[in-house]
């Protein structure tokens, strides 16, 4: 690069050739220049740029607005901003409603109306500027569904990576049959129920047999199930290394729903590959996800999930769950704050869901409120997340080769990270979803 500066007629001549080659393949080019351009998070910012894209993929990045090929597609963004399409590593695409709403809607909802539901929320999803995102609870089939005819060009949406039905113990958060009358519980599917160590491996056998792409099991209780203990561990050492180990006898990553620390702890000792939620985080934890390699994803905008229903409606949550809403919100940023600067690795994720598809961006303002600057924020949603999702060959990054997934904002999200809440364009696969003026 230093050589193309001295001699600008060189990185013509470049341009030319390169324009050539593409021209003589056949195949549609589209070609983007970008005001700034940072193709790879975590590394600085280039300025204005060229993305050469064919057959869905990066083909070539270059400085300066190159010119196109002849018969090539150009789209000017030489104004904004433009960088790698977002991942959001939890997601429920299913889901709309919370608190007793979301008990109401669990009842009489049906697998229709749940394929409906995600196929609107993943549309939102995607044209909030995420490309890709990881679905953690799906127990219909929706989503799975959703994911291949995304997959298969028929639908519009995000990438999926989708964990199925979310495993637990009797009684645990994912226990459906919580707070229901017991004349309704044999309707409600129990297959994700673990009582020992042969429950724990048939448990993730059967979420494989699904033709799920991770596991996701909870080792705690959590905020809105209604059940006595709280917010800590609900599960065995041996059921936590049996649910683990089978997961990964299949290649299969583990995500684990996990607050208080002692359900954190067990599940980085098993060998989990991320923790979710990680509220209570104590120093073994740290040095447990150092140890490890696992991410943490703190979900902080689940608070702006509840803040806003309860301002809509005091009674939106069961007096038995408010408390620990409460807590929630009022904890919320603890865990970030202590690891991030540790140097605990870090992935975007929203829980979408109990917060509001479509808003996934509030995150980002939340990461950096509670210690993470700008950029390490955006490399939690690209770099990070892509690596956590097994996708590193295919997303998080601009580069020859990858996806065309990208997006383009006005102003710099390296100074202003809410930027990001308004993202004008937005492409997958090459393949343009949005396009404001």
């Amino acid at each position: 690069m230093p050589i193309l500066r001295k001699y600008p007629a060189a990185l013509l001549l470049l341009t030319a050739l390169a324009a050539h080659a593409l021209a003589a393949t056949g195949t549609p080019v589209t070609v983007i220049h970008a005001g700034r351009l940072l193709d790879r998070p975590g590394q600085p910012a280039r300025g204005a740029s060229t993305v050469i894209i064919r057959e869905g993929k990066i083909a070539e990045v270059l400085a300066g607005h190159a010119a196109p090929p002849a018969g090539a597609t150009l789209i000017d963004l030489s104004n904004r901003f433009v960088l790698p399409g977002l991942i959001d590593c939890h997601v429920h695409l299913e889901s709309d409603a919370g608190g007793d709403a979301g008990l109401i809607e669990d009842l009489t909802s049906s697998p229709a109306a749940d394929a409906y539901r995600a196929a609107g929320n993943a549309k939102k999803t995607l044209l909030a500027g995420f490309t890709t995102v990881r679905n953690l609870g799906d127990d219909s089939g929706a989503t799975l569904a959703l994911r291949d005819a995304i997959a298969a060009g028929d639908m519009t949406g995000p990438r999926i990576i989708d964990a199925g039905r979310s495993i637990s113990t009797t009684s645990g958060h994912m226990d459906g049959t919580l707070s229901l009358g017991e004349d309704l519980h044999p309707s409600i599917n129990q297959d994700n129920l673990v009582d020992g160590v042969e429950s724990s491996r048939r448990a993730v056998r059967l979420q494989i047999r699904r033709g799920v792409d991770l596991i996701k099991i909870a080792t705690t209780g959590g905020v809105n199930s209604r059940i006595g203990s709280g917010l800590g561990r609900q599960i065995f050492d041996d059921e936590v290394k049996a649910l683990v180990e089978t997961a990964h006898l299949y290649k299969k990553k583990v995500a684990v729903h996990a607050h208080g620390t002692d359900g954190i702890n067990i599940a980085l000792a098993a060998g989990a590959d991320s923790i979710e939620h990680g509220t209570m985080l104590d120093d073994e934890s740290i040095h447990l996800f150092k140890q490890t390699g696992a991410y943490y994803v703190p979900t902080l905008s689940t608070v702006n999930g509840y803040i806003e229903r309860l301002a809509n409606n005091p009674a939106a949550y069961n007096h038995a769950v408010l408390a620990k809403v409460k807590w929630r919100i009022s904890v919320t940023g603890d865990a970030l704050r202590k690891a991030y600067p540790a140097g605990v690795k870090i992935a975007f994720g929203t829980d979408a869901g109990v917060s509001k598809h479509g808003r996934n961006a509030d995150e980002f303002e939340l990461m950096v409120k509670h210690s993470m600057p700008p950029a390490a924020a955006i490399e939690a949603a690209t770099v990070n997340a892509a690596d956590l999702l097994g996708l590193s060959a295919e997303v998080g990054t601009l580069e020859p080769g990858k996806a065309a997934d990208l997006i383009a904002v006005n102003g710099d999200p390296l100074v202003d990270i809410t930027v990001l809440k308004q993202v004008g364009f937005v492409m997958k696969g090459g393949v343009v979803a949005k396009q404001a003026p």
